[in-house]
């Protein structure tokens, strides 16, 4: 018979082993549901993971590793704090879509007046536009003891509506022969956020995804902040005898992680996506809940599993092209990653013994 027994203590060799058995185990699934839709999945596995950083055409999508992995690392970074400190955010898709809509409405506002400011202006509106919406579930929580699960969630929707109204109405190209979406913000010099280094993908984007993760590790490791976010995670009743005020923590978590994923939707609608439309949202928000658990919610981890989680993106669009497999295979490909890390995740705190029986 098979019995779990509970650890003592957590371990730490599975708590870090977990992720990598999760990838080879998402890799296993995946090429089951290649092979049952009639593709080979040896080609699928080397299409998706191989090819964008060692095949013919590596150079080109190398570049876009650091395009693709940028936002969901910039999101990922604030939603482990609040992770970590057991206040869930999970609408950081609504908090991303409100980022864009308003750094981008002050760029177009300003059209076409040059100027050095604009852009540093566009950054600080669209991280207040992502710590807006975020401040939405936290008052309500603190208020009415609201699930700041729900509300965030059902933010989403909201801002997808209301995404879609700026891209028909009020963000309109006025020289757009009546197409919906935006004037293109990477023909308006003041407001785009160009490649860096050419051909690298590396942008002001990736720049603040890497400062994240930096700034992240220094609250949650050496500062006393940091302390008080984990052991409000670990030990609510604990925090609460050492001072933590349970609204604060709702206010600065849900906060911080509001104004990282706005960030992360303006540095994409000035830089890659280039536009205000109604598809302009493309599930990072969701994806970085992934990256976080997949990175075991440390600031290292995250930057390599949003690599990891890029690396699907970029490696899916390729094996649409080459393969033709559908992209609902590719988005429940990657939905695997997080139901096998959290499948597994148990080994963290239990351990497997077998136990014979009498007859």
């Amino acid at each position: 018979m098979i019995m779990l027994v509970k650890r003592p203590t957590p371990s730490i060799f599975w708590s870090w082993a977990t992720p990598v058995i999760a990838v080879l185990a998402t890799m296993i699934a995946g090429g089951v549901l290649f092979a049952a839709l009639g593709k080979n999945p040896l080609d699928a596995i080397r299409t998706i993971f191989w090819d964008p950083i060692l095949g013919p055409n590596a150079g080109y999508f190398r570049g876009q590793l650091l395009v693709k992995a940028g936002p969901l690392i910039l999101i990922a970074s604030g939603l482990a704090v609040g992770f970590r400190a057991g206040i869930w955010n999970i609408g950081a898709e609504g908090q991303y879509i409100m980022g864009a809509i308003a750094g981008a409405a002050v760029a177009l506002a300003a059209y076409p007046a040059e100027s050095v400011l604009l852009f540093p202006t566009m950054v600080i509106v669209g991280g207040l536009g992502g710590w807006a919406w975020a401040m939405i579930p936290a008052l309500l929580k603190n208020r009415f003891g609201t699930s700041e699960i729900l509300v965030s969630l059902m933010l989403v929707y909201v801002a997808q509506n209301l995404l879609a109204y700026m891209a028909f109405g009020p963000l309109k190209n006025p020289q757009g022969f009546g197409f919906p979406g935006s004037r293109n913000l990477q023909q308006y010099a003041s407001a785009h956020n160009p490649e860096l280094i050419a051909r690298t993908g590396m942008h002001w984007g990736v720049v603040a995804a890497f400062i994240a993760v930096i700034a992240t590790y220094v609250l949650m490791a050496r500062h006393i902040a940091g302390f008080r976010i984990r052991v409000a995670g670990d030990a609510p009743k604990a925090a609460r005898f050492a001072g933590v005020a349970p609204t604060k923590m709702v206010v600065f978590c849900l906060g911080l992680s509001g104004a990282l994923a706005g960030l992360a939707g303006l540095f994409e609608v000035s830089g890659p996506s280039g536009q205000i439309t109604d598809s302009f949202n493309a599930g990072y928000g969701f994806t970085a809940i992934i990256v976080a658990f997949l990175g075991r919610l440390h600031p290292v981890g995250i930057l390599l599993a949003g690599l990891i989680m890029a690396l699907t993106y970029i490696g899916g669009d390729s094996a649409q092209l080459s393969l033709g497999l559908p992209a609902a295979a590719i988005q429940v490909f990657q939905a695997m990653l997080l139901f096998f890390l959290l499948g597994f995740d148990f080994l963290t705190n239990y351990r497997v013994k077998l136990k014979g029986t009498r007859a």
